[in-house]
């Protein structure tokens, strides 16, 4: 409430412990204070509506809305009750009220600079900017300032950016835009650095390039200077875009000259320089070269200027710099790349890159910068290569194991250099299995030599060897991916496990556990991992689907819901959060930030994964909490979940995940490519899409009533009920493609990188035939409703469709628990074995049968009535013929069969808990490995255990739950 402290009014007195009580988290002592205010003043809006705050925040949203609509009828103008509705409303998500208050106050007051700025900053909330650009020429006709001259300019661009006809963007709002600006040029009322570049935003956006040069080099173009070289970069754009090479080649040159590291000149040096060459051009035989100056336009004056940048700091006695090293690495790349003969290249490589090793080898960011150019190296130079490093290597400390060790950190950071170029260039994966056990054994030795030089780091800082730990579980990795041995994953989670006690705020060794333990089928120890992660904003997009991925799929619905809820609120607070940040662009005249962060919004709303975990939400939230069709009406009508429409913008969905969030030395023929982002996408947005429509069925099985009878067809078309009926036949038919389409994708068995991103649940949902019987179960609807139409004594061959449906049901669920048998958690030859996708398939047991059952519910809702139709048709004709229906007898063995499977399922569950009970963990050995990593791999292998005992736990309770149902399930 921070918003009242400017103002001056006799009864600030009054509010004042009101607004500290909500202030302080006190809402009930809040609404206490301002009852008891009210009783003396009655016409204080402002309590009034402190009092709805206070509402509001404990839950009485509708009681809290009904006061505050009492007080915006009134159209109050004092800034007490203003400024307390605004926040009220912004705390309801309901911004687009707080325009209308604003309006009212701005018609009352005229004249008030203070109320036509919350007006504007109102219409920007809710992005009304052509109301914008209105109230800012309003705001500027009462007080003449600049500021708000552009902000009315800038929400004349903003309506170009947002206009769906491109064509009326740049015949309309931009040329306006730039007639007002020029204006303001010509009447030399330009005053600030951000109005200029609100100038150069137009003529870019209007493709005037040769303008925006002339304003970047003229008068106007020396305010820009807020950052360092912005005139510069700006005219190296435009030259760019102008295709004016020539210039851009000496501005190239001139600003490396200035800063020889600054590498971001350097790809616009060399890409004007075979622009250049390709036209062919040719210098003016007099004067200058070009407005710039001097042009280098031959590659022979290109390698020259790289060799002196590299000569200058070869002589300079201060630290070197890496720009014109990399410099001519790039060049030599690029001119490979375009066939230039081998002799004239500036040098061989492999000697440039060990030259380079020897420079900066001691720095953590010379792999970085090495590795993008190890492709320059010929197969057979690979291990030359990496000789040739090792013995730039000081190490002189010999170990018990015969190792040689670093004494310093610098040459522990060579030797960590070149083992990870040794793994990036395939030398690792190369070896045998022995070879690699001996390359673990080596790399844990110096991980833990290591350690000393970090004794009195902080906890919060990362041990200088930690990456050698890092590497030597990779290699376990490739042992365990390779050969099957399980030991070879337990000693790689235990070693993370001992780096994760000496390094405690090391992300990658938090992100690698967890991705084992997920693909072990382990999601308990994960949920305290990506807690400590403490991932910040747009992270919870990029890599949340490391968390939401398995939490649902692994049985541990109530983790599961958590990190649903924890991601949501992400998203869910953009909207609002954004619009703040598009305010302060404004306030302080940051013009060209507000349509990135209009993107940011964009891109988050469109987000793969925001739509995947609202999904998995809401069919987690009726897995967990609706047992039959009332419950799941229920529950349905709560989520505000509706059949007809599919929210999701499926032509502009976004994958935002950052499938490169793992440290990987891998060579390029192991890593992920653009062929596994295509395809991992692709099988993403398939699953999303077969459970949008999941969703969307189990709604319109809620919303589907009784069908109509065939007297009253005619009016069933009147009160929707038809609609419905053909919506639930469309849903049907759009989910039996979709999963037609998912069988083709899950036939391609496309194999990820295991640090690439995780496969999509789609390829074990069609195996187990979890797809199949859901779709088969909805489908039954649509027969129920024929049913209801026809009737149960003129119905025969519908009833025998009906009841082979049923039958066939109860074989896929067999089917599917039979595919759910075997240990999850085994010791054979004192080795533990575990069979994760056992978890995952019980899990999908667990959602048909629910499925089914609501199916089911529904099925005795509507024979109910039919049953009773029919006893009473025959006490009239006293029929003496006591059998049942068909379709009854069919739906009494099916509910008596459902009985049986979960029977079945709860106790293989049973077995499964007391045979992982039994293990004993403690009397495991693991071979090559010393008591404490044991202790660390024990360790690990205690939480999988425990991990398993939990999910087993949630999911039998679940089926427990659905037993109890299938007992109330009678005609």
């Amino acid at each position: 409430m921070a918003a009242r402290g400017h103002v001056q009014d006799p009864n600030d007195r009054r509010l004042r412990p009101i607004y500290d009580y909500l202030d302080n988290g006190n809402n009930k002592m809040a609404i206490q204070q301002a009852d008891k205010l009210l009783k003396k003043h009655k016409d204080l809006h402002c309590a009034k509506v402190l009092k709805a705050i206070g509402l509001q925040r404990t839950g009485k949203q509708d009681e809290a809305f009904t006061l505050a609509q009492e007080v915006t009828v009134l159209e109050p103008t004092d800034d007490n009750s203003l400024q307390a509705l605004t926040i009220l409303y912004r705390e309801m998500h309901r911004p687009e009220l707080v325009t209308k208050l604003y309006e009212a106050a701005v018609k009352k007051v005229p004249l008030s600079e203070e109320y036509h700025s919350h007006l504007f900053m109102a219409y920007a909330r809710v992005g009304e900017y052509k109301k914008m650009q209105q109230a800012g020429m309003a705001l500027y006709k009462i007080v003449p300032k600049n500021p708000y001259y552009f902000w009315s300019v800038m929400s004349l661009v903003m309506q170009a950016i947002s206009a769906k006809d491109e064509k009326l963007a740049q015949t309309m709002f931009l040329p306006l835009a730039e007639r007002m600006v020029e204006k303001m040029v010509k009447e030399e009322k330009i005053e600030a650095e951000a109005e200029v570049q609100l100038y150069f935003m137009i003529l870019e956006r209007l493709g005037k390039c040769d303008e925006a040069l002339e304003v970047i080099r003229g008068p106007l173009g020396e305010k820009l200077t807020s950052e360092l070289q912005s005139r510069e970069r700006k005219c190296m754009m435009l030259y760019r875009r102008l295709e004016r090479w020539p210039e851009c080649n000496a501005l190239a040159q001139k600003l490396l000259l200035k800063n020889p590291d600054d590498w971001q000149f350097y790809p616009s040096y060399f890409d004007s320089l075979f622009y250049l060459m390709d036209q062919p051009w040719s210098p003016p035989e007099e004067g200058e070269h070009c407005s710039e100056g001097s042009v280098h336009h031959t590659v022979a004056e290109v390698v020259r200027f790289v060799e002196e940048r590299i000569k200058a700091e070869d002589g300079k006695d201060s630290r070197s710099l890496r720009g014109p090293y990399l410099a001519r690495l790039e060049l030599i790349h690029r001119l490979r790349e375009r066939g230039y003969p081998e002799e004239n290249l500036p040098g061989e490589p492999l000697d440039l890159m060990v030259q380079f090793f020897r420079m900066f080898g001691d720095k953590p960011c010379c792999i970085t910068d090495l590795k993008i150019y190890l492709h320059l190296l010929a197969p057979d130079q690979h291990v030359q290569f990496i000789n040739r490093l090792s013995e730039l290597v000081p190490l002189g400390e010999q170990g018990e194991d015969g190792f040689t060790f670093p004494e310093d950190t610098k040459s522990l950071q060579r030797h960590l250099c070149v083992c990870q170029l040794s793994r990036a260039l395939g030398l690792h994966h190369s070896l045998d299995v022995s070879g690699k056990l001996r390359l673990i054994t080596e790399l844990k030795a110096h991980y833990r030599h290591g350690l000393k030089f970090g004794s009195t780091a902080l906890k919060t800082e990362l041990q200088f060897s930690d990456m050698y730990c890092l590497m030597a579980a990779h290699v376990y990795i490739d042992l365990w991916t390779e050969t099957g041995d399980e030991d070879m994953v337990w000693q790689g989670l235990g070693l993370l496990e001992e780096g994760l006690s000496h390094s405690s705020s090391n992300a990658q060794f938090k992100l690698l556990l967890l991705l084992l333990y997920c693909r072990l089928g382990a999601f308990e120890p994960v949920v305290d991992l990506y807690s400590s992660l403490d991932a910040k904003h747009i992270q919870h997009d990029t890599i949340g689907f490391l968390l939401t991925r398995y939490a649902e799929s692994l049985g541990q619905f109530a983790a599961a819901s958590q990190s649903c809820n924890f991601s949501l609120r992400f998203f869910h607070s953009n909207q609002k959060d954004t619009s703040e940040y598009i305010i302060q662009a404004y306030k302080y005249g940051a013009f060209e930030k507000i349509p990135e962060f209009i993107a940011l919004r964009n891109r988050l709303n469109q987000s793969l994964h925001f739509a995947q975990v609202r999904t998995e939400r809401m069919l987690l939230d009726l897995f967990l909490e609706a047992d039959i069709v009332l419950s799941l009406e229920e529950s349905v009508k709560a989520m505000s979940l509706s059949s007809e429409e599919d929210d999701i913008p499926w032509d502009s969905l976004r994958d935002n995940r950052d499938l490169t969030v793992f440290t990987n030395w891998d060579p390029k023929e192991r890593q992920l490519t653009d062929e596994h982002r295509i395809r991992s996408l692709e099988e993403e947005s398939m699953w999303l899409q077969i459970r949008s429509l999941t969703l969307r069925l189990l709604a319109s099985l809620t919303a589907s009533g009784h069908a109509p009878s065939r007297q009253n067809s005619e009016i069933s078309n009147e009160n929707g009920v038809g609609d419905k009926s053909s919506l639930l036949r469309s849903l049907l038919s759009q989910l039996n493609q979709t999963l037609q389409t998912a069988a083709q994708i899950a036939e391609k068995h496309v194999q990820y990188p295991l640090l690439g991103p995780p496969s999509t649940r789609l390829a074990s949902a069609l195996s187990i035939g979890s797809c199949q019987c859901q779709a088969a179960a909805l489908q039954l609807s649509v027969h129920l409703q024929e049913l209801e139409s026809a009737g149960l004594d003129e119905s025969m061959e519908l009833q025998t469709q009906i009841c082979y449906v049923f039958k066939s049901l109860v074989v896929q669920l067999q089917e599917m628990l039979n595919k759910c048998k075997g240990d999850l958690l085994e010791m054979k030859e004192s080795k533990l074995k575990t069979q994760p996708f056992l978890l995952e398939n019980l899990v999908f047991f667990v959602e048909t049968v629910s499925v089914v059952l609501w199916t089911a519910s529904y099925c005795a809702k509507i024979l109910r009535p039919l049953k009773s139709s029919l006893q009473k048709k025959k006490k009239k004709k006293k029929d003496a013929n006591t059998t049942l229906p068909l379709v009854v007898c069919g739906f009494q063995e099916l509910t008596g069969s459902l009985q049986a499977i979960l029977t079945h399922a709860v106790d293989h569950i049973r077995g499964q808990e007391s045979g992982i009970t039994a293990q004993r963990l403690a009397s495991l050995s693991l071979e090559g490995t010393s008591q404490e990593e044991a202790s660390f791999a024990k360790a690990a292998m205690d939480k999988v255990q425990g991990s398993y005992l939990r999910s087993l736990q949630e999911v039998g309770d679940l089926l427990k739950k659905r037993a109890e149902t299938i007992k109330n399930l009678k005609i």
